[in-house]
């Protein structure tokens, strides 16, 4: 089973709107892919929903129930990586995405996109990502 890592935007967008993006946690729910996660982008989107959506404590936590639904593992993981992107978060959704050996890392952030391949990994927009089930 393919093994996928969510960027915390795409997560935040699954929470947010409705779209393509809810798609695709619907097909991580039924287990067309392995969308895994860590502790620094579970912590990351409580984090914004919280400060940028003014969400409170319950209601955070209940938004964030069907993600951590859809999740098959949150891994705890060593992997550092450093100096890849401008922002040091993005290194940490690299360092996620290795870890997790996934095949793909699906994000709407321009700097991660940029790079396209991150030593095997593909990094691809959640609508090209949704594309390969048509």
């Amino acid at each position: 089973i393919m093994i996928v890592v969510f960027d915390t935007n795409v997560l935040i967008a699954v929470i947010i709107t409705e779209g393509v993006c809810s798609k695709l946690l619907h097909r991580a729910r039924s287990l067309e892919f392995s969308l895994v996660s860590c502790p620094f982008i579970m912590v990351e989107i409580r984090r914004v929903l919280s400060k940028k959506f003014r969400l409170s404590h319950d209601e955070t936590a209940s938004a964030m129930e069907p993600v951590s639904e859809a999740i098959d593992h949150v891994i705890k993981h060593n992997v550092k990586i450093t100096g890849i992107c401008r922002d040091a978060d993005d290194d940490n959704i690299l360092a996620c995405a290795l870890a997790a050996k996934a095949a793909y890392l699906v994000t709407g952030d321009a700097d991660l996109l940029a790079l396209k391949n991150f030593r095997g990994v593909k990094i691809i927009t959640p609508r090209d990502f949704e594309a390969l089930f048509d």
